[in-house]
């Protein structure tokens, strides 16, 4: 495929009443949409997507990587979160990588199997089927789409084939090696070719039919630290038997009649929160237009000012304390806005850790009005590329987040959760705690650092300018990195996003990348959305709101779609 590839899309939402689901890839919402119409919930089928997933794109999710689930109950109103990111190996201590020699200039490479951390998302999986589920399907009935996808085969869609074979090239620059089961021949599958996998076949089906024990304990855990071991890690078997998720009361803001809710650390939710609190400062800026210079800066310094509070303070909140109410007080983003200049970029913010990502998120809302928002992810693509024997997944490399400067928050210690980029969304009207809150939307986009900036762009592209769905995730996309080895931070400007808007934003001071095009839009994210009713319409008065009908939209940026019935 060539560099010139476009992702405009004509597609109009997909409009449904009873369930809906949206993924990255058509067969995996076939397999959650399948969950649906045997009785299963939004719970059984995200989870159903998350294993379809996970057979699909193995360069960005699957059973060795990490999980986060938010789920919104539609007969109480009630919304839960489960933490499902794993722990660092016990022995992994700062003492311990100083004495390897490693330091914050040197740290180990980013693919190295010291950055394994324990894979959460299996025991993320049972637990969501377990605490949230119908209870109608078992779990090997849930997981029994995707058993059959890996052990058939399937397709390899196009989007997927291009970034499978550019983390496998990355692995190898890196002087690593992807898993031999994760290719066909020593090669990436190409586009349209079929790939099975009967490794990741076994591991599903020994998951669906005896749970956490499964993986966490003998064959597949034995796999996973013989690996690590083999390859310079510290894993043992007792850092996996002794994993478990955590249900985690999720952290909101509200903004203009609306709430947005995320998980609380060590996920990165709280920059999303704290970017839409410093945007509210600046009421003036629906008139200036979407994607307008007036906009892109102040949501570009806004999401500086966000990320540098979020690495400042972000971290395993059973290692330190996190000032929440404070960082969420809109006294404190009020003060936070006034450090924005409406005509000139400011000098210096600047946060301490940044990296490129690959995750798969995705949504679904049932017949009951139930909806989970849910993210996967290995982090950098395969992660560490390590495979463990005939388990056909590879291992990710979430550690390579923890900082090795001693004084920091996210310090690299053993048996601790790391800085985590993966968040999911759900959004309700703003009613009062004695009211039960409406569900408006599940919504998200992967991608590492613009995870936080791309879930208040869609958001903001609904509520602000009126667009579905499917357009608020057409329309193009603004990513603000930092970039270490300048000391600066980079705007980039996706293609569609008019020139003399990039080159006011020079002017005021920004380093700009425009236009950004073909494949390196990745970097903009992937995302998904399903709604209730057509709130975002302005033509739409509030009494006239069909709430039955469902609105889904799906990033043209992916290989996915929403599908209902």
């Amino acid at each position: 495929m060539g560099t010139d590839l476009t992702f405009s899309s004509r597609r109009s939402p997909v409009v449904c009443l009873h369930g809906c689901v949206a993924s990255s890839q058509p067969l995996a919402s076939s397999i959650g949409l399948d969950v649906l119409k045997r009785g299963g919930n939004a719970a059984d089928a995200a989870v159903a997507i998350a294993a379809a997933l996970a057979v699909t794109e193995p360069c960005s999710s699957g059973p060795g990587g990490d999980a986060f689930c938010l789920f919104y109950n539609g007969k109480t109103g009630e919304i839960r979160g489960i933490n499902g990111s794993g722990r660092s190996p016990r022995a992994l201590t700062l003492d311990f990588l100083e004495g390897q020699g490693y330091t914050t200039e040197n740290p180990p490479s980013v693919f190295d199997a010291l950055n394994v951390t324990v894979p959460g998302a299996p025991a993320c999986w049972c637990d969501t089927v377990q605490l949230l589920g119908s209870h109608k399907l078992s779990l090997q009935e849930i997981l029994s789409g995707a058993v059959e996808l890996a052990e058939v085969g399937f397709p390899v869609a196009e989007l997927t084939a291009h970034h499978w074979a550019n983390w496998k090239s990355a692995l190898r620059d890196a002087g690593k090696e992807l898993g031999g089961e994760l290719m066909i021949d020593g090669h990436a599958p190409k586009c349209g070719q079929v790939f099975q996998n009967a490794g990741l076949a076994r591991t599903l089906k020994e998951l669906g039919e005896r749970g956490k024990p499964a993986f966490y304990q003998g064959r597949v855990a034995q796999a996973i630290v013989d690996v690590i071991n083999q390859n310079g890690g510290v894993m043992t078997l007792d850092d996996l038997s002794s994993h478990d998720s955590e249900v985690v009361t999720p952290i909101s803001t509200e903004y203009k009649g609306v709430r947005l809710w995320e998980l609380p650390p060590n996920s990165q939710g709280l920059a999303a929160l704290l970017t839409l609190n410093i945007m509210e400062n600046f009421p003036q800026l629906k008139a200036k237009g979407h994607n307008s210079s007036d906009y892109i800066h102040v949501l570009v310094e806004a999401v500086r000012l966000a990320l540098t509070d979020a690495l400042r303070y972000l971290g395993d909140s059973s290692h330190v304390t996190i000032p929440l109410e404070t960082l969420l007080d809109k006294g404190y983003s009020h003060q936070r806005a006034q450090l924005i200049s409406t005509d000139r970029a400011m000098e210096r913010v600047e946060p301490s850790l940044m990296a490129g990502s690959d995750t798969v998120y995705f949504c679904v809302i049932d017949s009951e009005r139930n909806a989970c928002s849910f993210v996967n992810s290995n982090y950098m693509g395969f992660g560490t590329g390590l495979v463990p024997k005939d388990c056909g997944f590879s291992l990710q490399n979430r550690g390579a987040n923890f900082s090795l400067c001693r004084d920091h928050i996210n310090c690299v210690a053993g048996r601790k959760r790391s800085y985590h980029t993966i968040i999911p969304a759900l959004l309700t009207d703003s009613t009062t705690t004695s009211q039960k809150p409406r569900l408006l939307a599940a919504l998200g986009v992967m991608g590492a650092f613009m995870q936080p900036q791309g879930h208040v762009q869609v958001l903001l592209n609904m509520m602000e300018f009126g667009m579905n769905p499917q357009q608020a995730l057409d329309a193009p996309r603004v990513y603000a990195e930092y970039d270490h080895k300048t000391g600066q931070w980079l705007v980039n400007l996706e293609e569609g996003i008019d020139q003399k808007v990039a080159e006011e934003l020079k002017r005021r001071g920004h380093r700009v990348n425009w236009p950004v095009s073909g494949h390196k839009r990745s970097q903009f994210g992937r995302g998904q959305i399903i709604a209730v009713g057509d709130w975002w319409n302005p033509s739409v008065t509030q009494g006239d709101r069909p709430s039955r009908v469902l609105w889904a939209g799906s990033d043209p940026r992916a290989d996915g779609c929403a599908q209902g019935y």
